[in-house]
């Protein structure tokens, strides 16, 4: 196959250099996937696997290209950095058990292991083709490319089962690509399945972050986890199997099917929008989640109908479970979760919504954001098969927009000055007067400081003012998530 992978001029350049140090540079693992996925697109990112070089002589070669981080080395790999390109340079390599669990291993560098041993030591057949950029063709020591052509994930040995987190990697390349286990690696996945606790969370994290941030068939993704006995260690989301929803509404069937599906369409909102890394993280989990409470709240009435009244709010604490079991960080978790409560908001209103209500649930979703949210519920109106249609939001987001709320809340105009400035001590008596001020400027009766300033007079006119101190301390909170009191 000449010409498979698009090299850069750097790429080319460390290849040259380890040939010269008498090594045979191989490219491996998702450039070479990538490139048979979409032929011409040139891989962001370049493995390369040095056979007949040890490592001493291959760090000395590589330094004549560009600078060469060892912070791997006790693993045998190295990471060469020139000009905005990062490149990971390994030895082939065994790991020797020395102890339980997945850090219970040794791992030897073996410069002569052969080619087609060392490919077996990767996790699926379609990730262990090698390139040889000089003879320009593919390695295939265990059927990846038939594989890769039928979008099957397959072992390709026992040392699989070395690592459990290798099923959460399926579960990721099922979520990018739409694959599906083989039935045979379906079974050692599930054989698996106790070492799962065995896994830091961190680690858990990095497998699902992908699929946040570049999963695009997350239905497939349940799927795989489901064949592979995986999908019970997210009770959250394993609750909604079987979960029944009205079909007039959700033809598309239970709930976990409908999530799958809202996920997908989450996902190719997200996209549209050109939103990459955390939020876009943000609305495909957010999709994936936002029904979790129908577990507990969904009810088959005695004439059939079938009804989740309050799983939205419901839905809050096992999502914020979920987010928390897989090890995703609180700030992520803090946006996710106001999006998962408000997400029938906008169901049953017709038309553009009063800005004063769109303020409101700016105030309500934050540290989320009305886009984010608006991208959510689409997905859960696109995700109902052949009952989809359009996303109810678009007149929020609109709105949000024209008051300049889309990104964050408005901040509050009334400062404890003005307050002052009247003649009022400052403390915590304030409280109520500033939560009066937000709902009169959510409500636009003014827009800006000297309008504030005026409302504020006219309570200290007609005594609303004196009542409010009066009031003591309450216990909403001001923008940013200042207390009132």
């Amino acid at each position: 196959m000449p010409g498979l992978v698009d090299l850069s001029a750097t790429a080319r350049a460390l290849l040259d250099a380890v040939r010269a140090a008498g090594g045979r540079p191989y490219l491996v693992g998702g450039s070479v996937r990538d490139a048979l996925l979409h032929p011409g697109r040139r891989p962001k990112d370049v493995d390369v696997e040095v056979f007949g070089l040890a490592l001493d002589p291959l760090v000395e070669s590589l330094s004549a290209v560009g600078q060469v981080d060892e912070v791997g080395r006790a693993f045998a790999v190295l990471k060469l950095r020139r000009g905005g390109e990062d490149f990971d340079v390994s030895l082939p390599r065994t790991e020797v058990k020395s102890g339980p669990g997945h850090t219970g291993f040794t791992v030897v560098a073996d410069p002569a292991t052969p080619p087609r041993v060392a490919a077996g030591r990767r996790d699926f057949t379609l990730n262990a083709l090698m390139y040889d950029p000089v003879a320009e063709e593919v390695l295939d020591f265990s059927g990846g490319l038939a594989d890769l052509r039928a979008g099957v994930l397959r072992h390709t040995t026992a040392a699989f089962a070395e690592d459990p987190l290798r099923v959460l990697r399926g579960a990721q390349f099922a979520a990018r690509f739409g694959f599906r286990f083989a039935p045979e690696t379906a079974a050692l996945c599930r054989s698996l399945a106790p070492a799962y606790r065995e896994l830091p969370t961190e680690r858990v994290w990095g497998e699902w972050r992908k699929i946040g941030e570049k999963g695009v068939h997350v239905g497939a993704a349940l799927a795989a986890l489901d064949d592979a006995g995986w999908l019970g260690h997210f009770p959250q989301l394993a609750r909604l199997a079987g979960v029944p929803q009205d079909p007039r509404w959700h033809p598309e069937g239970d709930v976990l099917t409908h999530s799958g599906l809202a996920a997908d369409a989450a996902a190719r909102l997200a996209d549209a929008a050109g939103m990459t890394g955390d939020d876009r993280t943000v609305v495909v989990l957010g999709a994936l989640v936002h029904d979790v409470g129908k577990a507990s709240h969904t009810q088959v009435r005695a004439d059939g109908r079938i009804t989740s009244y309050g799983h939205a709010g419901a839905g809050v604490s096992p999502a914020e479970e979920f987010l928390s079991g897989i090890g995703a960080p609180p700030g992520l978790i803090a946006r996710i979760t106001p999006i998962v409560r408000e997400h029938m908001v906008a169901t049953g209103v017709e038309g553009r919504p009063r800005a004063a209500v769109v303020r409101r649930l700016a105030r309500r979703l934050a540290p989320a954001t009305i886009g984010e949210w608006s991208l959510v519920c689409g997905g859960d109106h696109a995700g109902r098969g052949a009952g989809s249609g359009p996303n109810p939001t678009i007149g929020w987001a609109e709105v949000a927009e024209e008051v300049g709320v889309a990104e964050r809340p408005g901040k509050l105009l009334l400062r404890g000055t003005d307050l002052m400035a009247l003649g009022h001590s400052p403390g915590p008596q304030y409280a109520p007067v500033m939560t009066a001020a937000l709902d009169a400027q959510d409500d636009g009766a003014f827009t800006d400081h000297a309008g504030a300033v005026e409302w504020l007079a006219m309570a200290a006119a007609d005594g609303r003012l004196d009542a409010w101190l009066a009031q003591g301390p309450t216990d909403r909170a001001l923008p940013g998530g200042a207390p009132t009191g």
